[in-house]
Parts: structure tokens; C-alpha cells; sequence
């Protein structure tokens, strides 16, 4: 099922600090689905799927009720990537995750919930199996967030059906919202962020939940295998602005070459290049099946309202209006009964495990 990648566009409101620095907002929502930014040169219009402002339907509730029917796809089978690209400071991770205090929870909390209120709606038919990773990129390295010590080497591979999946990673298995919550807040402890002058707590590595749920029909054995991908990417800065550190710096320089590297990819993609420089960065690699791929993918470009940011706005916006015009093909990932029995048997012979009897060939 061939399909355009949905962009979803959202400005935060003027921050505290912007306020006292007398900056205002340059943007503007004339309906749903347009953004315009008054620069110097005049107003930029730019068309998304939809559009989010602090005046229009900006609430976390009105935004996770446009993401629903992706979580529905990803318990059906499908490959589903959701992201959020954006400067620092201008809301990525209050999009996905949510505020600090856990009042004002955000995509990731809400597709906990609705994974589980879906599995549960059809636990008649169906048998479930949900199990999750967690990892970032951090500085050029690939961290398993479930795995303090870092001692296994994580390896970024594809399946034969072009998914891609981290190769000795922790998974963790779940059997409820409260399970899945809890392994994201211990993920979540081991995540590098930091202070600067443009956000309190700027994140220092892109973040990559992976949630994959495995159905079971009752009735005729058939296996759907789904995931869904959260990725909060954190923001690309600019050292001037940013007052970093040294170390900061150095992860600065890091984000930003990842960051060109996916411009790249979506450069290539949005002209129909021949070659797509996937494996130029790690990042890339992660999300090569999200971008050009076989999921059905949603951007979120995360943008700052103040003239302040006004450059840096603009280049988002020109950046996510590339991303609309790449095509994913989506196809559910499914196997029948006999071809779901082979792949049991082919996992425990691996493992070195004993066959049972009805896995007999």
C-alpha cells in the first residue's frame, strides 16, 4: 500500500524566557493546515497534513487523537514509525513523551495505553505478545538504554521483509500498560540530557523506542507481527545560541552531522534520487525503514514561535515540506500457521533448545 509520509506540524508557546527577553510570535494558523511565518523577506506559507498551535487545537489530548489510528495499524500487522524533528527547544520531546511531572503525558504514555486498550478489545480472537527496546544514539554510539553497561555491541540489520531491527539489543517482554511504562521510566533514567540556554533539559541523543506486538488468530493460527517505532530526535543547535560546554559541543557536532545525514536521505528520496545514502550515519540506518520503507510513518516538525528562532523555523518547515513528498509502500507483516511453526522450530534449534512434539517436521 504505497503512501505519501504524513507531516504533522506543531508550535509550542513563547517560553517564559522569550517572554522576558520581549520576543513575539511570528507565527500564524489561518486553518488547520497551513503555517506562515513572518520573516524579513515577508510571510512564508507552508501546507501539512495538519497544523497545531498553543491557539488551536494545541492540547496533547487533540494531538494524540490524530495519532490513534497508527497505533490501531501497528496492532494489525503494519510497520509504523512516529517521529518529531525540530531546533532544540522547540517541543520534540513534550510531543512525544510529555512534561517533566508526567501531568501532561504525550505520545508515547498514550500509545502504551492504547496498545493495550486495543489488545484487550480483542483478546477473543486473538493471543498477544508485546515486547520493547529502547536505545539512543548518542555521540556517533548506539546504546542500549536497558543495558547500564553497555557491554553488548548493538548491530543495525533489516529482515527479508525490509524491517529493521537492533541486533543484540535487550528486549523486554510486557504484559500490561503498567509493565510497559514501567521498563520506558528505567529506559528513560539512563538517557543523556542536559541544560543550555535553550531548554532546561535538552536531550543529547536521538531516542528510539521499539515496540513490537505479535497476534496470534485463535481460529486459524495466522501470525500478524506489528511494531511501532517512537523516535524523539534530538534538536539540531547552534553553538552561539546554545552557550555549550565543551562536551556539549561535541554532542552538538554529533546531532547536527546526524541530522545533515537524514537531510540527505530525504533529499535523495523526495527527488526519486537512485542511490539513498542510508548507511552514511547510524541514524540513517534506523530509520530506513520508516523513510523509503514499508512503514507507515508520521513527522512531527516541532517548531518555536519567536522571532528569535525566525531562521531556524523556516528551515524546519522547508525541511519537513521535503519529507511530504516521499513515498513508503506499507504491507502488513504476516505469515501463516506452518510458516509460524518452521520459524519456532528454526529459533529453538538456535538456541540449542529440545523439540517438542508437535514440532515434529
Amino acid at each position: 500500500m504505497k503512501g505519501k509520509i504524513r507531516v504533522y506540524c506543531r508550535a509550542r508557546p513563547l517560553s517564559g524566557s522569550e517572554k522576558e527577553r520581549g520576543n513575539h510570535s511570528v507565527i500564524l494558523s489561518p486553518d488547520e493546515y497551513t503555517v506562515q511565518v513572518q520573516t524579513k523577506r515577508g510571510v512564508k506559507e507552508f501546507a501539512y497534513d495538519q497544523v497545531f498551535t498553543p491557539d488551536t487545537r494545541g492540547s496533547q489530548e487533540h494531538v494524540f487523537e490524530d495519532v490513534k489510528m497508527l497505533i490501531q495499524s501497528a496492532v494489525d500487522g503494519y510497520n509504523v514509525c512516529i517521529f518529531a524533528y525540530g531546533q532544540t527547544g522547540s517541543g520534540k520531546t513534550f510531543t512525544m513523551i510529555g512534561d517533566s511531572k508526567g501531568q501532561l503525558p504525550g505520545i508515547a504514555p498514550r500509545a502504551y495505553d492504547e496498545i493495550f486498550t486495543l489488545l484487550q478489545a480483542n483478546e477473543k480472537k486473538f493471543s498477544f505478545a508485546v515486547s520493547v527496546y529502547m536505545v539512543e544514539l548518542y555521540n556517533d554510539q548506539l546504546l542500549d538504554l536497558f543495558d547500564k553497561s553497555h557491554s553488548a555491541k548493538l548491530d543495525i540489520k533489516k529482515d527479508k521483509k525490509g524491517m529493521v531491527l537492533i541486533q543484540n539489543a535487550v528486549i523486554k517482554d510486557v504484559k500490561s500498560v503498567a509493565e510497559l511504562q514501567e521498563v520506558f521510566d528505567l529506559g528513560s533514567k539512563n538517557r543523556h540530557v542536559a541544560s543550555t540556554k535553550m531548554n532546561a533539559e535538552s536531550s543529547r541523543s536521538h531516542l528510539v523506542i521499539g515496540i513490537v506486538i505479535e497476534s496470534t488468530n485463535l481460529l486459524t493460527g495466522a501470525v500478524l507481527r506489528g511494531k511501532l517505532s517512537l523516535v524523539d530526535l534530538a534538536g539540531s543547535e547552534r553553538a552561539a545560541k546554545t552557550g555549550a560546554t565543551p562536551e556539549q559541543l561535541k554532542e552538538a557536532q554529533s546531532i547536527n552531522k546526524s541530522l545533515s545525514a537524514l537531510g540527505d536521505v530525504i533529499q535523495a528520496l523526495s527527488s526519486e534520487a537512485n542511490f539513498i545514502p542510508y548507511r552514511n550515519n547510524k541514524l540513517t540506518m534506523l530509520m530506513q525503514d520508516s523513510l523509503g520503507g514499508n512503514a507507515k510513518t508520521l513527522m512531527f516538525v516541532n517548531i518555536s514561535p519567536a522571532d528569535y528562532n525566525v531562521d531556524e523555523t523556516v528551515v524546519s518547515l522547508t525541511y519537513a515540506s521535503r519529507v511530504k513528498l516521499i513515498t513508503n509502500d506499507a504491507s502488513k507483516n504476516a505469515d501463516n500457521k506452518e510458516i509460524a511453526r518452521l520459524k519456532g522450530i528454526i529459533s529453538k534449534l538456535k538456541k540449542g533448545e529440545s523439540l517438542d512434539d508437535d514440532d515434529e517436521v
